[in-house]
């Protein structure tokens, strides 16, 4: 089947992109993760046995399989917006078709596989216009005997040895019957391998650790229209009163009750979608919220400037006796078409629903972190904004620069029903084990709640929910082993990768001056004759 695959050109083009489907389908929300080794050694298999063009054609093949299956949920902004990033990040796939067919020739070839690959999820997770690293293999390990390893080996890391996999069973279905007990063996001897250190990892992540210091954080779920699609933004002040009424809702349970108080409230992204500071209705809001609660709120906020006709996303640290907040974290990745516009005289009368984005977003350049003062003590708490949590760097930041908790808002509010809200908790668990921290979630509408360091779930919401919950946050420290190695793994993977590239194609060269230089000798000796 396979050499009849090699001479069948059109074949190969359908078996790549149902390649490509098979690999996202292991992504939320169908979460068929078996098929992701499989899906990417498929494609390993074709694009090896073919020459190097048709192997990057067979790379944007499968790309096109794997981001229609995976990222197609970015249509609600318009049909072609979600056409255009498909085939923008195809491109990627396409290089790593080329290269990995390059470094195919070399000895020990599905580890340069697993390299080249992963390379190029790292340049996707940053370049264009910042990267989109929602499509990972590492994510696919969250509800495996993998999930541990991301504690160690991090994201980064944690693809590399997805890749490697696939790259081995490409060469174990390849192989001679000579060479196929040693592939069986390489192939089998890694699954076994990292279970058997994924498994310990979750373990160690799983035990109780008693912690000296706690937090009891109300987290709120105000809700909004999710049937509003890409206008939910439009409501103004809406969300603010939504997130009011569930706040005083909270704490009148809790004086009825009887149960102890929250130390702080959680609401989420976009909660005030008008500057609390300089609005003097939304500055009332949420100045009626801490009166209430009479406890700090950490506000997700949009506020004006710096320029003109500009916005940013804040996370705000405000004290119930402050009149304004004490610190402030401006979200740093923003989301191409989603919270600016990238080349906005072009796009926007090219797709006129663009428009509802507003105001041009500009991003923060400081870390997540906000000081904080929580029960009379200081207590530094990390904020990663919605679809932040696919940057490994902005993640990182938060528990480098000392957050004692980690926090999540998010606004996903045009995504309701979609693949998005499910994919983004399942990088949000995986983050929870990469950094051996509780992440606690705050959304308007979709999946809040609270996830453990061995990314199982304690609590989470449904979407469309108002509602609220409380939950005890331990103040943690420290930095997992996948935190400390990721900014050297990144380099590290990247030069090998290129230095693999680099070596099969002087290789070739090598290869093509020896066969001229035959060739000639060969005509010397005829014209001899």
């Amino acid at each position: 089947m396979i050499c009849y695959l090699r001479r069948t050109s059109w074949l190969r083009g359908a078996a790549a992109v149902f390649a490509g489907v098979a690999t996202g389908t292991g992504f939320q929300p169908l979460n068929w993760w078996i098929l992701v080794i499989p899906g990417l050694a498929a494609s390993i298999v074709l694009m090896s046995s073919t020459t190097s063009r048709a192997a990057a054609g067979l790379g944007y093949l499968f790309g096109i399989g794997l981001f229609t299956t995976t990222i197609a949920w970015v249509g609600v902004m318009g049909p072609p917006v979600a056409i255009l990033l498909i085939a923008v990040m195809a491109l990627w796939c396409l290089l790593a078709g080329w290269a990995i067919r390059c470094v195919s020739v070399l000895p020990g070839a599905p580890v340069w596989q697993a390299m080249v690959w992963t390379a190029t999820e790292i340049g996707a997770a940053a370049v264009p216009l910042g990267g989109f690293g929602w499509v990972r293999l590492a994510w696919t390990v969250v509800d495996t005997p993998w999930v541990g390893v991301l504690r160690w080996a991090g994201s980064i890391g944690t693809s590399f040895l997805v890749a490697l996999a696939a790259g081995l069973l490409a060469h174990l279905v390849s192989a001679q019957d000579g060479s196929r007990r040693r592939a069986s063996i390489a192939f089998f001897g890694e699954l076994l391998a990292v279970t058997l250190v994924g498994t310990v990892c979750v373990t160690i992540a799983h035990r109780h650790i008693p912690h000296q210091r706690s937090a009891r954080v109300l987290v709120v779920q105000g809700g909004v229209d999710g049937t509003a699609g890409p206008y939910a933004m439009g409501y103004a002040r809406s969300v603010t009163d939504n997130h009011l009424s569930q706040t005083i809702m909270a704490v009148a349970e809790q004086k009825t009750s009887g149960t102890p108080a929250p130390d702080m409230v959680l609401w989420p992204e976009n909660s005030t979608d008008i500057d609390p500071v300089l609005d003097f209705e939304s500055h009332q809001i949420v100045m009626g919220a801490l009166a209430i609660s009479n406890r700090p709120i950490l506000v997700g906020a949009v506020t004006d400037g710096p320029g003109k006709d500009e916005r940013q996303t804040a996370s705000m640290w405000w004290p119930p006796s402050s009149p304004q907040p004490t610190s402030t974290y401006h979200k740093r990745n923003l989301v191409p078409f989603g919270e600016w516009i990238p080349a906005r005289s072009f796009f926007l009368p090219l797709i006129p629903v663009l428009g509802n984005i507003g105001r041009q977003s500009v991003p923060g350049t400081t870390p997540g972190v906000l000081d904080a003062t929580i029960a009379g003590q200081k207590v530094p708490v990390g904020v990663v904004v919605c679809f932040e949590v696919a940057h490994d760097g902005t993640v990182a930041d938060t528990v480098r620069h000392g957050a004692k908790i980690l926090a999540v808002q998010s606004n996903n509010s045009s995504f309701i029903d979609t693949a998005q809200t499910p994919q983004q908790w399942q990088i949000t668990r995986a983050r929870a084990v990469e950094t051996g921290r509780h992440i606690v979630v705050s959304t308007t509408n979709s999946f809040s709640g609270l996830v453990n360091p061995d990314g199982s779930v304690a609590v989470r919401t449904n979407e469309g929910d108002h509602t609220h919950f409380t939950v005890t946050m331990p103040l943690e420290s420290g930095l997992t082993m996948g935190v400390r190695i990721a900014p050297w793994l990144r380099v590290i993977i990247l030069v090998i990768a290129a230095g693999a590239i680099a070596v099969s194609l002087l290789k070739r060269r090598r290869a093509m001056l020896a066969q001229a230089n035959h060739n000639r000798s060969e005509r010397d000796v005829r014209h001899r004759h």
